[in-house]
């Protein structure tokens, strides 16, 4: 049998060795150690001189901690359209699923990370007053596919929204009556009667 190692008064992380403990019921030494946190454990003798235990285990509740609050933004806006648009694409108990994740939208693996998105977030023009928004409907969500807009563009954006096509321009409806002037039940009551294009939009 192998000497006992002495590993009274020796270091390991935040433990400091006080004095040998009763052996376990197979013989294995302990030790009574002292944590940096003033609690006190006693640890098996493997464990310490292998690294597996540096603590009382308050180190790992500190990590778990960090790990939620280190952004301290969980209560901001910007954390609840993340947390939204993850649930939209990757649950399938959201509301919203079927058309996201249902589709085959995803969120980029970048934007796993919450602090990635703040940051792509504030560089890329985000305000209290604006929406994420996909330029195509049909793309994931990721940087060279999202943008911040309010919520008209957005609107117009909608996979949707009704598409009307006249010389040669295609745009949805609410973009037409904003150029041509026609109140937007108008034009929809025309489209819905049947009307052409071109008459729905050129008749005055």
């Amino acid at each position: 049998m192998s000497e006992l190692r002495d590993l009274t008064g020796q270091k390991f992380g935040r433990l400091t060795v006080i004095t040998r403990a009763e052996s376990d019921k197979r013989g294995s030494a302990r030790w009574f150690c002292h944590c940096d946190c003033d609690n006190e454990t006693t640890v098996m003798s493997y464990r310490l001189i292998s690294g597996r235990t540096q603590s009382c285990g308050c180190m790992q509740k500190e990590l778990t901690s960090k790990r939620f609050t280190t952004h301290g933004k969980a209560n901001t806006r910007i954390y609840g359209i993340w947390t939204a648009m993850k649930k939209r694409c990757e649950s399938p108990y959201d509301s919203s699923y079927e058309s996201y994740g249902g589709r085959g939208i995803k969120v980029c693996e970048e934007w796993h990370e919450f602090e990635s998105f703040h940051r792509w977030a504030i560089t890329n023009g985000y305000a209290d007053n604006l929406s994420i928004d996909r330029k195509n409907t049909n793309g994931n969500y990721e940087p060279s596919n999202c943008r911040w807009v309010n919520n008209k563009i957005q609107a117009n954006n909608k996979s949707n929204n009704h598409m009307l096509t006249f010389k040669g321009k295609t745009q949805t409806m609410a973009m037409w009556c904003d150029d041509l002037g026609i109140p937007r039940q108008r034009l929809e009551n025309r489209i819905r009667r049947g009307w052409s294009t071109q008459r729905a939009l050129t008749t005055v």
